[in-house]
């Protein structure tokens, strides 16, 4: 039997999860126990889904015995399988972290009854989506991890909180709405909602119905993956959550919303129809968020904003609609779940250690906690391109891809992308001199975390004990996250292997289709973009 055939068990074990750490309210150790085992079981299986789409390529598994294009299909590639492996991994050390933050806090930021099912539920509802083979399942898949966030971002009940909560969730709501009208829409002129089906019947519709319905879901997907103008609600609702619930949703929201375009790019309008659009809206992206990212001085919210700056640069890839591009913007989209949810968990140790997340309060943590400082220095280079870092090498693949198109307006993106990369480095390396480098005398306003000594602040029953330690179940996880952002530059030429062959399937598009269909299915003919196809 092939392993893809378990892919739903991507789903079911998170849920599975779910529910018995619900049953366990009562059972702390028992409920973190059930929560970590079975996600990393989860992260086990879908290695071997990597290891079968690597070497047997595209897979599909129909759910309960029906049929494409009426029943549910699950879709295993390169593409789905890398993005499930990623997202696992990061998620595991996030729920590590997460416990140990609620083991040396009591658990007053993350209560264990709510967050371990809700947080599983997170996990299965993004699994979901990225093996979802018909747009309703995607739509479905989006509710479940965008249910389980309402409740993972309003966990404490403060008022910021709150508030930021209700901004995400009125977002949230109506990008929801707008997918679901764009999914009634399509079916009203294909009678199908299956996607590999409709890769073939949305070819036969008019010009005019095709572009409605691309542009309604790209407004839907650009929504949810933050791309601007439709970026504004994200850096006032991130910072808000706890530090490993800003952390999973800055390193997978987002890229749920960038997968569902690039399959809407390449598997249901395939060509060049709105490429130009797409280039604005990533050049424009970039360009606002980091120039947002340099007036904070907050290092949540700066993190916010580079988050929305660089998912312009998987827009970029997508748009060039050849396969060096998106094969460049797959490896940036790999590397940009690992390297974000790293540096949020980092600012998550910063806040505990130094007391604020504000670099105006900030000052002498390099000599303060030296792996604090390495913690955020590695990521931090990594995530502004520094070579021979990860972020450096999926940069450098989509400014060749830009260049080797050749058109004004993608070398406009390619000095974009440059420019944008020397704004990170110049935004990290202030947090770095603010909050690493300085005296803490020359704070602003030093916390008195950073003007106590630590002899003052280590004994029983010190007010500045739990602020000033940090416990290795927090920094473990972090470091794990941190050694796996460098291993994807020790591994950068198998991973631009992978993401090179899944590139040119997904724009060659007939193993997709005919994974889904049968293999005696014609598969229309792709159009060609700059003869780059």
């Amino acid at each position: 039997m092939n392993i893809a055939s378990f892919a739903p068990l991507a789903v079911v074990l998170p849920i599975l999860g779910a529910a018995l750490t619900f049953l366990l309210i009562r059972h702390t150790r028992a409920q973190r126990a059930v929560s970590i085992a079975l996600l990393s079981l989860t992260l086990a299986l879908e290695c071997l889904l990597l290891a079968s789409a690597w070497n047997g390529g595209t897979a599909a598994v129909t759910i309960g015995g029906w049929l494409p294009p009426w029943g549910i299909v699950m879709v295993v590639d390169q593409f789905s399988s890398l993005m499930l492996v990623v997202s696992s991994a990061v998620s595991l050390a996030v729920l590590v972290y997460a416990t140990g933050q609620g083991m040396a806090d009591g658990d007053q930021d993350a209560p264990v009854s709510i967050f371990h099912p809700t947080y599983l539920i997170l996990v299965a509802g993004v699994s979901n989506a990225f093996l979802s083979g018909d747009l309703f399942n995607l739509y479905v898949g989006f509710e479940i991890l965008l249910t389980a966030s309402y409740v993972l971002m309003t966990l404490g009940g403060t008022g910021p909180r709150i508030r930021a909560g209700v901004t995400y969730v009125v977002v949230s709501v109506v990008s929801s709405v707008l997918f679901l009208i764009s999914i009634a829409m399509v079916y009203g002129a294909t009678g199908t909602v299956n996607m590999a089906d409709l890769a073939i019947k949305l070819g036969d519709l008019d010009q005019g119905t095709r572009t409605l319905l691309h542009v309604m879901l790209l407004v839907a997907f650009g929504i949810k993956a933050a791309v601007f103008p439709l970026s504004f609600w994200l850096p006032d609702s991130y910072p808000t959550a706890p530090a490993p619930v800003t952390a999973v949703f800055a390193g997978l929201l987002t890229k749920v919303g960038v997968y569902a375009m690039v399959r809407t790019e390449t598997l249901l309008f395939p060509g060049d129809t709105l490429n130009t659009p797409l280039m604005v809206a990533a050049l424009l992206t970039m360009v606002v968020g980091i120039l947002g990212a340099l007036a904070q001085s907050d290092i949540k919210r700066l993190l916010s904003f580079t988050l929305v700056s660089h998912i312009g640069y998987m827009v970029f890839g997508l748009a060039m609609s050849s396969v060096a591009g998106l094969a460049a913007a797959v490896f940036y989209v790999a590397h940009h779940i690992t390297i974000q949810t790293s540096l949020f968990l980092v600012t998550g140790l910063i806040e505990r250690r130094g007391g604020s997340s504000s670099v105006d309060r900030l000052a002498g943590l390099a000599k303060l906690s030296p792996m604090l400082a390495m913690l955020f220095f590695v990521p931090a280079m990594n995530l502004a391109g520094i070579p021979p870092f990860s972020g450096f090498l999926g940069k450098v693949g989509l400014m060749q891809a830009g260049v080797e198109l050749g058109t004004p307006l993608a070398y406009a993106l390619v000095i974009g992308g440059v420019v944008t990369s020397l704004l990170t480095l110049l935004a990290v390396a202030r947090v770095w001199n603010r909050a690493f480098w300085r005296r803490p005398t020359d704070a602003e306003h030093p916390d008195p975390v950073l003007l106590a000594s630590p002899a003052r602040v280590s004994g029983p029953g010190a007010k500045l004990n739990t602020v000033t330690l940090l416990p290795r179940t927090m920094v473990g996880p972090t470091l794990g996250l941190v050694a796996l952002g460098v291993a994807l530059t020790v591994f950068a030429g198998p991973l631009f292997g992978l993401s090179d062959r899944a590139a040119r399937d997904m724009l060659d598009r007939t193993p997709y289709i005919q994974s889904v269909l049968g293999p005696d299915v014609p598969v229309p003919a792709t159009p060609a973009v700059g003869g780059m196809r």
